[in-house]
């Protein structure tokens, strides 16, 4: 029997919602971007706050206008961006809010979870549905705010492995977009360009064991523009440098956790220049699609299902 739960994401990137249907189905997901002005790499928490709290009651009701939202049976939210302890943002204040007068409103349960429990639940479920829930993986989580490596228990225990020792691989990709032009964030577009270009390159990664540095390749896509490269293969040298971390950083924890699927969760993630690198070097690794792997709400409408007792029981 179908059983319904709605999930709530209020990240620094997008305000999103979703509908998870028990009997293994996304029923509806909607996103929407925070307005960032032209040249500014993301906004302010105040201003995130705000557009987050003027979005969702519209939202909300175009949710409405799509699935009856009285059969809703419980209410997942992301509340801080990790599970460990000082992670916090007041972006994920909007979220909590809305979601807790939801289920006071209706009297069904509230399941409090994490932004990056969000991503992997909703990877994993993208992967192999209820499958990998059962069982650990290595989760990649890349991202605007994230380079991490993760050792995933059933998305219950997540143990950090590796991380980037300074810039992000999202705020890498976004940094090289909007120097190009692009609005933020600028994955999509720095994607779209890179696949234009048809040289081959060789990218340099700065990887030791389970940690890596990318702040360097800010300074190198820099260096390639100002020698007069075109924006196409600047864009393919940044993608291909974070690839080729991923692939480093995944053969590094492999030695140590051999066996363990590995899948890839958050929005620089969805590049296919990504996927084609990676996939050459590492055929096993998952990747999943665009709309399970950028900042979405599905994920964390996954978790309230289950934790609310409606899904793996």
């Amino acid at each position: 029997m179908s059983r319904y739960t709605l999930g709530i994401d209020t990240s620094n990137y997008a305000t999103s919602l979703a509908v998870f249907d028990t009997a293994g189905e996304v029923v509806c997901a909607k996103k929407r971007f925070l307005p960032v002005k032209a040249g500014q790499l993301g906004l302010r928490q105040s201003d995130a706050l705000f557009h987050h709290t003027a979005a969702l009651p519209e939202m909300l009701q175009q949710l409405a206008q799509e699935f009856d939202l009285t059969k809703i049976e419980a209410v997942g939210v992301s509340q801080k961006p990790r599970p460990a302890e000082g992670s916090y943002m007041p972006c994920f204040l909007a979220g909590v809010s809305a979601a807790t007068a939801f289920a006071k409103a209706r009297d069904i349960p509230l399941v409090l979870t994490t932004h990056q429990q969000g991503h992997a639940a909703a990877a994993l479920f993208a992967a192999k549905g209820e499958q990998l829930f059962r069982e650990k993986v290595l989760l990649f989580h890349i991202s605007g705010g994230t380079t991490d490596l993760l050792l995933c228990d059933q998305v219950r225990q997540i143990t950090p492995l590796g991380t980037s020792t300074d810039l992000y691989a999202g705020q890498a990709v976004d940094r090289v977009g909007v120097k190009l032009g692009f609005a933020f964030p600028a994955g999509a577009e720095v994607s779209r360009l890179a696949a234009q270009c048809t040289e081959e390159i060789k990218p340099k990664s700065s990887v030791k064991g389970m940690q890596c540095s990318l702040s360097g390749l800010e300074n190198q896509c820099n260096a390639l523009l100002t020698a007069g490269k075109s924006p196409e293969y600047v864009c393919k040298y940044c993608l291909l440098c974070v690839a080729d971390t991923v692939v480093k950083m995944t053969k590094a924890a492999q030695k140590e956790y051999p066996g363990l699927p590995v899948v890839c969760a958050g929005g620089v993630m969805s590049s296919d220049i990504i996927h084609s690198w990676v996939n050459k070097r590492l055929p096993g690794v998952y990747f999943v699609p665009g709309q399970y792997s950028s900042d979405n709400a599905i994920g964390v409408s996954i978790l309230a299902a289950r934790e609310a007792g409606l899904w793996l029981k």
